[in-house]
């Protein structure tokens, strides 16, 4: 049976708020996150992400009280990722009720926490979070950024996220920095690129800004869409989104 393609609605947090901005730039607020959460799921989220994006700028813990309350309210899968250092960050957020546990800058300053969080919890439960930007100095021209992409690597994001795979990435939220905000489409490129290489499912993210640029995404190899401002400003809404992918022919999950 062909899985259905997910619509993810992602929650950038910081301070307790979720906020919006262009290239993680700027950011403004955009609501409470609970409020927001709850109004996704019962518009037909399939899942929603959490993103504490100054957890780890800031060098703190991440929202454990967010994802608690949410957890109240909301019965669909929850990602939650900023700030996870270590495996007991991981136990703590899936007893807050986090589903699912999204890893970014910890697992590039050590790479082995990935097999950690894998060994102990399952794959199924470990995403890998690449915020990825166009750069001259690599070899696939995509390079990994950390601190809410504030901080560039010399990785390679193509070889980083073939060597998270092999440690133990269940899922790959893919994120455009260039896109992001920009409303001017998802990547394909880079989620063609990623794709190819990828055994896992792959979240594509950053750019959302049409309800027509969603199909694109999945013909490119996406097993999900994720998006953020244009469903926090109301101007799409989940179930249209879902609407055009079923017109294009792919399945999704209407109830």
């Amino acid at each position: 049976m062909t899985l259905a393609v997910r619509v993810i609605p992602c929650l950038d947090v910081a301070d307790g708020r979720v906020v919006k901005g262009v290239n993680f730039k700027n950011l403004r607020d955009a609501g409470d996150p609970v409020e927001l959460a709850t109004q996704y799921f019962l518009q037909g989220a399939d899942e929603l992400t959490f993103l504490d994006v100054t957890a780890t700028v800031d060098n703190r813990a991440t929202m454990y009280d967010v994802v608690a309350r949410t957890a109240e309210h909301v019965f669909i899968p929850l990602t939650v990722g900023g700030g996870v250092r270590t495996v007991d960050d991981v136990s703590r957020l899936l007893a807050s009720g986090a589903d699912k546990v999204g890893v970014n800058s910890a697992a590039i300053a050590r790479p082995e926490l990935l097999s950690d969080i894998s060994a102990r919890y399952g794959a199924q439960v470990l995403v890998l979070s690449l915020d990825i930007t166009r750069s001259a100095s690599t070899p696939s021209g995509f390079v990994v950024t950390t601190h809410g992409g504030r901080q560039h690597t010399t990785l390679d994001a193509l070889e980083w996220a073939s060597r998270a795979i092999e440690l133990g990435a269940g899922e790959l939220l893919v994120n455009s920095i260039d896109a992001d905000g920009t409303k001017d489409g998802f990547d394909l490129e880079l989620v063609t690129a990623i794709r190819a290489l990828s055994s896992v499912p792959v979240i594509a993210s950053g750019g959302a800004g049409r309800i027509e640029d969603f199909a694109p995404a999945i013909a490119a190899g996406a097993d999900a869409v994720l998006a953020a401002s244009i469903f926090h400003s109301g101007e799409v809404l989940i179930a249209d989104v879902k609407a055009d992918l079923a017109r294009h022919g792919y399945p999704v999950r209407t109830s």
